[in-house]
């Protein structure tokens, strides 16, 4: 029996590979320093814990709404909108079993088969999978690096629209670059999306895990509340990488229709894992800054010791966990042409495990510098310093 074709054009998230790479070195009696998955290793707050046992004990475990309980959408509706000067209602909001089905939801609500969908690239790897999985056209659109981190090319984004295309996804404070639009970027992106009138699909999974300064969102600006899903993640600000709960802050039309996949899919996200998301949004926020004030610290060590590597340069980001040093110079010092290549020979000289620019889609034509990722959300500052230590005398 043959099984379908298009399953040639799924994707995977390829960091688990990495992980995978790591975890069989480690096998063979290796030390390993885990820069490669962006999971965190800090616990959930105890209190949000705490809320989802009592929520098992008072026998919250059958089938619940498919757009989420009332009382997370309620709290979902309030914090995401104060946040941003926007004001939505409960119906905006479908609780997700995270963050990620957001982005298949959002495909099959907006895109037929043969449409166009821009996505950031390099970029989170599940944007250009889904899109391929569901028959789309999946058009990448670059980064170029500056002073001060990554631009959007947004030149390359006008001259990549065509009558059919139908969609673009924006993901501000980027994994895997950590690039961060300023507010002109930001408006002239909105701009472009308007005069050809495209959905856009928001991914603000970093949007409070800031070291500094504010996020905004794109759905602020005119014009773009009614053509924007906002993808909501409890996964990086409550270290709830595992619970699997989100959201889509959608247009009511879509928001409707992303419920009844719900209900197609998984029925309901687990019924007490909502009521834990429900206290880490109206409940104690102490342990919040405490998390930031740590992932600040890692982020800190590791940008100075990845700029003191010979041929390795990296900029700070303001949010997120995540590193993109340029290798280029560093590469040729050790030989390698390959970043495949260099990737392994680092694992087994010194057991630092990362992430290549090649895990973030498929690269563009006109690339000439190479990249890495460093995730520093699952490794202490201690073991940081160590890792990298090693790493930089590999390179020197």
């Amino acid at each position: 029996m043959q099984l379908a074709t298009r399953r040639a054009n799924l994707g995977t998230e390829t960091a688990f590979a990495v992980s995978l790479a790591a975890a069989e070195w480690n096998a063979k009696g290796n030390k390993i320093y885990p820069f490669h998955l962006g999971d965190l290793n800090i616990p959930t707050a105890k209190n949000i814990v705490e809320a989802m046992n009592k929520a098992i004990t008072d026998g919250k475990t059958g089938y619940c709404p498919a757009a989420g309980i009332p009382q997370l959408r309620e709290a979902l509706a309030e914090d995401v909108g104060s946040r941003r000067n926007l004001k939505f209602d409960v119906a905006n909001v479908v609780v997700q079993p995270g963050g990620k089905p957001v982005i298949t939801k959002f495909i099959q609500t907006i895109m037929n088969p043969g449409d166009e969908v821009l996505y950031p690239n390099p970029g989170y790897p599940i944007y250009e999978s889904q899109i391929d999985y569901f028959g789309g056209i999946a058009k990448p659109y670059r980064y170029i690096p500056s002073e001060t981190g990554f631009n959007i090319d947004l030149e390359q984004i006008k001259s990549l629209i065509t009558p059919k295309t139908k969609a673009i996804v924006y993901n501000d404070l980027q994994n895997p670059n950590g690039a961060e639009s300023t507010d002109k970027e930001r408006e002239a992106l909105a701009e472009i999306i308007i005069k050809n009138n495209l959905w856009v699909l928001s991914d603000e999974a970093y949007f409070e895990m800031r070291f500094g300064g504010k996020s905004k969102s794109i759905a602020q600006l005119p014009g773009m509340i009614d053509r924007t899903i906002i993808l909501y993640t409890f996964s990086k600000k409550f270290a709830m990488t595992g619970w699997r709960l989100g959201a889509a802050i959608a247009p009511l039309e879509l928001a409707n229709n992303i419920s009844k996949l719900n209900t197609n899919d998984e029925s309901c996200t687990t019924h007490f894992v909502q009521y834990g998301g429900v206290e880490a949004i109206t409940g104690d926020q102490s342990h919040v800054p405490v998390m930031l004030n740590t992932l600040k610290e890692r982020r800190d060590v590791a940008v100075e010791l990845l700029n003191k590597m010979p041929g390795v340069s990296v900029h700070s980001p303001n949010a997120g966990f995540y590193l993109f040093p340029d290798v280029t110079e560093a590469m040729q010092r050790k030989g390698f042409t390959e970043l495949a290549d260099f990737a392994q020979d680092a694992l087994h000289k010194t057991g630092v495990s990362f992430c290549t620019r090649l895990h973030f889609g498929r690269p563009q034509n006109d690339e000439k510098r190479k990249y890495i990722r460093l995730a520093f959300s699952g490794i202490n500052k201690d073991q940081i310093e160590e890792g990298l230590g090693l790493m930089g005398k590999w390179i020197a």
